[in-house]
């Protein structure tokens, strides 16, 4: 078998597919993209279609090497994010060739479901509070809200008053059963990040998520060590060398995302580096429907995977979401919060590529929000 072809697609909300064509008529799909940067990753992914051209699609481990340590130039979230397109991609073809989930060329699966979450928006209490209650009611027991909009790096009681209390919100509308995951976003300072986290304690959040920028990494075993709430960091990591340094520093969850970390075969080292530091595995997937699968594919051949993060409803989502370009939306059932273990071949779905290209026409341009402190001053998105 041949690899025959590459070819991109730019679909809304804000998500790039990716088909490898072959030969032997088998396509493999994958999803390389940086939310915000779509053009710039599918400009690479056309770059590294020169040597992947004419090569077997088999040999996926040299095919990885070589795309990300044959330039002298190596690392970073463009090309990180076209190789973990195309590593999605070849996974899905060797599965399909083989007539198996790639979670079974991992080693097989080594559980039955696997546990969800899913976003819930809003800067006031009482919305937070509403939405966390319709998640409940679809079936999760697990979400994920915003801890802050912007802020200062060492901020007032009432903003710290406003994060607490959306917490707390939230807390009481979904009881002490279901769990709450904070994310930060890469929001505050590390000092802040301290104080934050120690007031958020007697609400038991599952992690906060990304309490600081990636850049300030050599800043976590203080956090850390600061607060008996779990840490979780790495959606802004590329690589095991990325990850080395932040998981010695006591964090409880890694955060690779399939789209962005180098792909399958990246994630599933850095969930075994993860593991032998005693850090479970959460992947990042804020994502489409390719990179939900391939997340998937990792969660159920990886011992410590502990719940996995779904785009479903997210308020990115406009005009399109996690189902539409599903062929068979059952694959992504969600039942008590949890998705039965994908048992079609390659990654499990099937994409419904005309309605891929009919999205392709329109494209999107999607970029993240420029915001601004009350100084006018850049403050974090």
């Amino acid at each position: 078998m041949k690899i025959t072809a590459l070819e991109t697609f730019s679909v809304a909300p804000r998500w790039l597919f990716l088909a490898i064509r072959t030969d032997e008529g088998i396509t493999g799909w994958g999803e390389p993209v940086v939310e915000g940067r779509s053009a710039t990753v599918a400009a690479a992914v056309e770059e590294l279609s020169d040597y992947l051209i004419g090569k077997d699609p088999y040999r996926i481990e040299d095919h990885w090497q070589v795309l990300t340590k044959g330039g002298f130039y190596r690392g970073g979230p463009i090309l990180s994010s076209a190789v973990a397109g195309i590593d999605q991609a070849l996974w899905d073809i060797k599965g399909k060739a083989l007539g198996v989930p790639v979670h079974e060329l991992l080693g097989g699966a080594v559980r039955d479901r696997m546990r969800t979450y899913s976003w819930i928006a809003g800067d006031e209490p009482d919305r937070v509070a509403d939405h966390a209650r319709e998640r409940m009611a679809q079936g999760f027991d697990a979400v994920k809200m915003n801890g802050t909009g912007r802020v200062r790096a060492l901020e007032s009681k009432a903003e710290l008053d406003m994060l607490v209390g959306r917490v707390a919100a939230v807390r009481e509308a979904i009881g002490d059963e279901a769990d709450i995951a904070v994310d930060f976003h890469g929001r505050v300072s590390p000092a802040l990040a301290r104080e934050a986290c120690r007031l958020l304690e007697p609400l038991h959040p599952l992690f906060v998520e990304e309490p600081i920028v990636p850049e300030l990494t050599g800043d976590f075993e203080r956090i850390c060590a600061s607060t008996v709430v779990p840490i979780a960091t790495g959606e802004r990591l590329y690589s095991r060398w990325d990850f080395r340094e932040v998981l010695r520093s006591g964090i409880a969850v890694a955060q690779p995302d399939l789209s962005h970390a180098g792909g399958i075969s990246e994630v599933r080292r850095i969930a075994a580096m993860a593991e032998a530091h005693g850090v479970t595995l959460a992947p990042h997937c804020p994502l489409g429907p390719i990179a939900f699968a391939a997340s998937l594919q990792i969660d159920f051949a990886t011992p410590n995977a502990l719940i996995q993060e779904t785009s479903l409803g997210i308020h990115y989502n406009a005009d399109h979401d996690l189902l539409d370009y599903l062929v068979d939306i059952s694959v992504f059932d969600f039942t008590d919060s949890h998705i039965a273990r994908p048992t079609g071949p390659g990654l499990g779905i099937e994409i419904d590529e005309a309605a891929v290209r009919k999205a392709a026409e329109k494209g999107q341009r999607w970029r993240n929000p420029v915001w601004r402190q009350a100084d006018g001053s850049l403050a974090e998105w």
